[in-house]
């Protein structure tokens, strides 16, 4: 298994940029395959972006992949999340996940195993 953290959210106004961060520890981050997602009141928990062990295939909902961009550090465990553009619709609490044998389209919320504890984002006019 792995142990997820994320960091870096925050309250920003519409328009401006944040960067979320996801610390891996335990087993090898490559192994996983990497997620993005977010929850705001009320609503179902959400994809937002993926990207593969190498970064050779990447995944954005539609909403964000013009204003997005989903990297990893391989060597340092990290996960990001570049967030620019930010408006209200963005806001939620963030949460980055790690899966390997069950993933396939990487964008369900059933294919990952490992789940950290989520990071706020709150965007205001």
């Amino acid at each position: 298994q792995v142990q997820l953290v994320e960091s870096g959210g925050g309250s920003v106004q519409v328009g401006e940029s944040l960067t979320l961060s996801c610390e891996g520890t335990g087993r090898s981050f490559r192994d996983y395959a990497m997620g993005w997602f977010r929850q705001a009141p009320g609503k179902n928990r959400e994809f937002v972006a993926a990207t593969n062990w190498n970064s050779e295939t990447t995944h954005y909902v539609e909403s964000v992949k013009d204003r997005f961009a989903i990297s990893r550090d391989n060597g340092k465990s990290t996960l990001y999340l570049q967030m620019n553009r930010l408006n209200a619709e963005d806001t939620g609490t963030y949460y980055c996940a790690a899966g390997r044998s069950r993933v396939s389209t990487m964008r369900g919320v059933e294919e990952y195993d490992w789940w950290g504890q989520g990071t706020q984002v709150i965007v205001s006019s």
